[in-house]
């Protein structure tokens, strides 16, 4: 496929590397509104924190990186990109998992949570480092 400069939300080139950031986010959502739901039913709010962490992390800030590409597709060419997206994605499911088990009673798993931020954390820079430099041509 000859690469038009369309945006990739409109079927350029880069359509899949934003069509999966959008599929996460929605998936975060979806985990993120059952949590909130588990919490008000059983009016037990000890897990807030990791509620947050599943929305604003993985629904926002996947939305928003996705957004980036859809707006910039040429940022999203490369092998990076994907990379910064399978990181970032991981290290978010794992945290957000490890910091219900933590804030659940389980401290056990704190270095699983801190490690995983670690891990989310370099996603970020990924992406930092992407919307920093040139666009491939």
């Amino acid at each position: 496929m000859r690469d038009t400069g369309a945006p990739a939300a409109l079927g350029g080139p880069n359509a899949t590397h934003i069509r999966v950031f959008f599929r996460a986010a929605i998936v975060f959502l979806i985990a993120g509104i059952a949590l909130g739901l588990h919490m008000s039913i059983s009016g037990n709010h000890a897990v807030a924190g990791a509620h947050a962490h599943i929305n604003l992390l993985g629904w926002v800030t996947s939305a928003l990186f996705g957004g980036y590409f859809a707006l910039n597709p040429a940022k999203a060419v490369g092998r990076l990109p994907v990379i910064q997206f399978f990181i970032y994605t991981a290290g978010v499911i794992v945290m957000g998992i490890s910091l219900y088990l933590l804030l659940s009673g389980n401290p056990a798993v704190e270095p699983i949570v801190a490690a995983s931020s670690m891990v989310t954390f370099l996603g970020v820079l990924i992406f930092a480092w992407i919307v920093w430099m040139p666009a491939r041509h």
